[in-house]
């Protein structure tokens, strides 16, 4: 049985981690509004220009001067894998789930014969996955939310890919990211940046009759022309998009871990004080009979 000052030295640990699990818990909440907030508005633009694109890819595939961007390199040999996780941890299962997802894929693509590079956006992604996979990551980009997450910071990681790309480094290119949707719940998604994928949407509205069937767009300048301009920016659009959700849904998954960690610090404060109270209660009674003992001796 513990003495009574382990148990106060414990009682005061406990209660000092509980102030610091309810103070990041504030911190979590007050920065999970303005991170949600960009998210939901990020949506709207890059979904649509991702609608757009689609559409022009429709008409401008197959043809000779498609960009590479669209048509690819014409094989799969190589894969870019993006990890997309936090710099710090305290999150939950933010960053495991992310990872989980992503080390699936790799083990299924390398399975398949294919080589696999890994460029890790957050040190947890790399920590978990170097491991295993510590000869396939080439590199790590860290504090990308420092000072504060910019379309900047987005654009400098597309133009990279991008140069990669056309070095030939990499045939096709997806990021692993976690989507928002409340502060318990985070969707792990993953997105083909390159080559470009469209949703699939404009095709099943042509092939249904749809919207995509009832308009005939003429473009100036040409489809390809405006493909070539518009694909690296919508590479770092989707790149944007998926670092705000993940900046969302890191702030959510910490609000609600430390939420439940100052609840079971409260748990373990309860019951820590209650086998005080039991043991101290012990020693009196022991000191009692012993002193009521002597008495009767005497």
């Amino acid at each position: 049985m513990a003495n009574l000052k382990d148990l106060r030295v414990r009682i005061a640990s406990v209660k000092s981690t509980q102030k610091i699990t309810a103070a990041m818990k504030m911190v979590a909440a007050a920065k999970l509004r303005r991170a949600q907030e960009a998210a939901e508005a990020s949506r709207p633009y890059a979904e649509r220009m991702e609608r757009m694109l689609g559409s022009l890819a429709v008409s401008a595939a197959g043809r000779d001067g498609a960009p590479k961007m669209l048509a690819g390199t014409g094989k799969d040999e190589v894969h870019l894998i993006i990890v997309g996780t936090a710099d710090r941890g305290l999150c939950g299962g933010f960053n495991s789930n992310i990872v989980r997802e992503a080390r699936r894929d790799i083990a299924t693509l390398r399975h398949g014969g294919k080589t696999v590079k890994i460029l890790c956006v957050g040190r947890k992604g790399r920590d978990q996955l170097r491991r295993d996979y510590g000869g396939s990551i080439i590199d790590t980009i860290e504090d990308v939310a420092r000072p504060r997450l910019s379309f900047a910071g987005a654009e400098a990681i597309a133009k990279r890919i991008e140069r990669m790309f056309e070095a030939g480094e990499f045939d096709v290119c997806t990021i692993y990211y976690a989507r928002f949707k409340s502060a318990i719940s985070q969707i792990v998604s993953s997105q083909q940046l390159i080559p470009f994928a469209s949703s699939g949407q404009e095709e099943a509205e042509a092939a249904a009759g749809g919207p995509a069937t009832l308009a005939v767009y003429e473009y100036e300048p040409a489809e390809e022309e405006i493909l070539a301009d518009l694909l690296p920016r919508n590479l770092a659009v989707q790149i944007y998009k998926a670092l705000l959700e993940n900046s969302a849904s890191e702030h959510g998954a910490r609000m609600s871990a430390m939420d439940n960690a100052t609840r079971n610090a409260g748990e373990m404060i309860d019951k820590l004080t209650l086998t005080y109270n039991r043991t101290r209660q012990a020693v009196i009674t022991t000191e009692l009979i012993e002193i009521i003992s002597g008495a009767e001796a005497l």
